[in-house]
């Protein structure tokens, strides 16, 4: 105790330096974090700016470095959207025809508006707007200012800034020829109140869930990965809401599918920025029962 007492001083100094010595360490691996998230999305053709790159990349702006601009602003970003801070006008649900009209019988889910995640990748796959036509410009310094530096997009096939090619990356407004999106998982049978299931599809594999920070979530593994929740498992997004193609209301959430359960926009170390490899239908595999 007197030791303690004695070297109080000594050990204060201490701790400090153990306190000071762990935030820098703290420090170093959220740069290396933040470092390896924007090295990730920089070498693919979601970076837009004029550090671009990348071979065949289709779509880049002379005006700025700048990668993130292009779809989040840290200010004065649309609340609408269900995603961080996008910085992007999103469209009228009502203008996007969907996969359910076709009346296929095959279809079981039930299908909600175009939202979610989905109508955030829209905003720029649907050819309809300009890549930089933004809420929050680059160096403007004020929220709603979009006027944009000069510059010129160079690629193949631009229109204006506008994804104009001839991939599937212009899905335009029909989209009646992709896979649904905005549908129940399984045909519906779970919710963040219960989840026990079963699935409404047995033609499905069981997703998983877990409650992660205020949130039920639910996700369907893929090959090779753990059992939790990971960047290359089916990302599945809690929606409610009133549906398309049956008539009624979700109001307890459940798992849909949107476009980024299949789609990471952050990594392409997959073709198409797939979540995980597509070897022998594995993609599709890792939803629907063979």
């Amino acid at each position: 105790m007197s030791r303690i007492a004695i070297d109080g001083t000594r050990g204060r100094s201490r701790h400090a330096h153990a306190g000071l010595l762990g935030a820098l360490v703290l420090l170093a691996s959220t740069v290396f974090v933040q470092s390896e998230a924007v090295a990730q999305i920089a070498n693919t053709k979601h970076n837009l700016g004029s550090t671009n790159n990348v071979s065949g990349s289709p779509n880049k702006f002379s005006g700025t470095t700048e990668i993130c601009v292009f779809c989040h602003t840290p200010h004065g970003a649309d609340t609408a959207a269900a995603v961080p801070l996008w910085n992007r006008t999103l469209a009228d649900p009502a203008t996007y025809q969907t996969y359910d009209s076709l009346g296929t019988s095959t279809l079981d889910g039930k299908i909600l508006p175009v939202g979610s995640v989905s109508i955030a990748c829209l905003s720029c796959h649907d050819g309809v707007q300009a890549m930089n036509n933004v809420i929050n410009a680059p160096g403007a310094g004020n929220a709603g200012d979009s006027t944009w530096i000069a510059g010129t997009w160079s690629g193949t096939a631009q229109t204006a800034g506008k994804i104009n090619n001839t991939t599937v990356a212009l899905l335009g407004q029909d989209l009646r020829n992709d896979h649904p999106i905005g549908i129940q998982y399984c045909g519906g049978g779970y919710n963040v109140g219960s989840g026990a299931g079963p699935c409404a599809d047995t033609d499905f594999i069981v997703p998983s869930s877990a409650v992660i920070g205020p949130s039920k979530v639910f996700w369907v593994n893929t090959a090779g990965g753990t059992s939790g929740r990971e960047k290359s498992d089916m990302i599945l997004y809690n929606r409610t809401g009133t549906f398309n193609n049956a008539g009624g209301t979700i109001t307890t959430a459940e798992p849909f599918v949107e476009c980024a359960s299949c789609h990471d926009p952050h990594i392409s170390t997959h073709p198409t920025f797939l979540r995980t490899a597509n070897t022998g239908s594995a993609v599709c595999l890792a939803c629907h029962v063979k």
